[in-house]
């Protein structure tokens, strides 16, 4: 397993996530592609986007099936401007590669926030590190570990 991926799992370990980190056969950068290899739906894969909101790092833990609305984020959180994170801010702010960056594991906490339409589903999969990692989880168990605020986070 990864260096990156280990991490995190004793990361998860520590915070009482029962969920095993599991490798995927192939690289899962996109929901549809982890949903293909997990055989669940696109939208049960919370995807870990990193975005700029005032120049600070934000992770949003969307549905798979949603786009973020940047500025129903904005308004939400009473920031000036979320824009996306380019490759380098994201590697920076969270130690982990695009594709696969995890709710937890970085290098110091992440504000966060959880699209409440993954409470939808009793399993949710998210990012484990590696962009072939990941792991079975829950819309409370991802507000939990992040200490996340809960949001709709598209129009």
């Amino acid at each position: 397993m990864h260096a990156s991926a280990k991490h995190v799992a004793s990361q998860l370990q520590a915070l009482g996530v029962t969920g095993q980190v599991r490798e995927l056969r192939s690289p899962a950068p996109t929901a549809a592609t982890a949903a293909e290899q997990l055989g669940c739906s696109v939208g049960a894969i919370a995807n870990s986007l990193i975005f700029a909101a005032d120049g600070e790092p934000l992770l949003i833990l969307t549905s798979g099936a949603h786009r973020v609305d940047t500025a129903v984020v904005a308004a939400e959180l009473g920031v000036a401007e979320v824009r996306r994170a380019d490759p380098d801010f994201v590697y920076a702010s969270t130690g982990q590669r695009i594709g696969g960056v995890a709710p937890v594991g970085h290098h110091k906490p992440i504000r966060t926030v959880v699209d409440t339409e993954l409470e939808r589903y009793d399993v949710v999969w998210a990012a484990a590190g590696h962009v072939h990692t990941v792991f079975p989880t829950s819309f409370a168990e991802l507000l939990r570990i992040t200490s996340g605020t809960p949001l709709r986070v598209s129009s």
